[in-house]
């Protein structure tokens, strides 16, 4: 009786260690022929670094959200490039220059450009969207990132997993269109059953008829897959990043 318990103590021990990273959060490996155009961001003071995700729209203007930049002394701002798919060398630029926020009403949207030191040759460029065929509700729409695919314990999420061995991609509803909402902007949802973001997908392309409509929101909960994700609508700054993009 006595093993019995012992051997029951054991096997709780084991199933406790396993549940820390047992349940991926939704999504697959995105194919190889699509979202070339992804960035990784990634900001590091030596001692800490957190990473978000982006688009290269020209060979100049990634696009991200406002989230994604340290201005801190100390910190370095780099991007990444050609991390999908995984068949070449990393393309690694430093970035300088401070990045373009959205800011009219004095507050920040959830949305930035930012411009890479030299021109980025060899890698695809992301497609800006039609805004007269914006998603609906009830369309598909396709979220990626590199940010983790593991939960904690108590299904908390893991801030700091490191970065996804191959870009997810995963399919999500528009479950609430466009509106505009203070302290982030112009915003849409989407959900899925047992599908999520994580840390680390913050400023990744949400894309439909393969064409940005969406950023990833940089709010992410500590629970995950209990509320829709929030998405910064591309259109509502259409014209915006077109003019800073096309003449700078």
């Amino acid at each position: 009786m006595a093993l019995l318990k012992v051997l029951l103590l054991l096997l709780g021990l084991v199933n406790s260690a396993v549940s820390l990273q047992k349940r991926i959060i939704g999504g697959h490996d995105c194919a190889d022929t699509e979202r070339g155009y992804h960035v990784r961001l990634k900001m590091t003071n030596g001692q800490t670094t957190t990473i978000c995700g982006g688009s290269l729209l020209n060979q100049k203007w990634i696009l991200t959200t406002y989230t994604c930049w340290k201005s801190e002394t100390g910190w370095i701002n780099v991007a990444l490039l050609k991390v999908h798919p995984r068949t070449g060398t990393l393309m690694s630029i430093r970035i300088l220059d401070a990045p373009v926020v959205y800011a009219p009403e004095g507050w920040k949207h959830d949305i930035m450009l930012v411009m890479v030191g030299r021109p980025v040759r060899g890698v695809p460029f992301a497609q800006l969207p039609d805004c007269s065929k914006r998603p609906k509700i009830g369309d598909i729409v396709q979220l990626a990132g590199e940010g983790g695919t593991t939960t904690g314990p108590n299904n908390r999420r893991l801030p700091n997993t490191g970065t996804a061995t191959r870009l997810q991609c995963v399919n999500m509803k528009v479950v609430e269109d466009s509106h505009f909402l203070p302290a982030y902007g112009h915003t849409f949802s989407a959900a899925a059953p047992n599908t999520d973001v994580c840390h680390g997908d913050a400023g990744s392309a949400v894309v439909f008829n393969g064409m940005i409509y969406g950023v990833i929101s940089a709010g992410v909960s500590e629970h995950p897959c209990q509320r829709p994700v929030s998405i910064t609508d591309v259109c509502g700054y259409f014209q915006w990043i077109r003019g800073i993009t096309r003449y700078q």
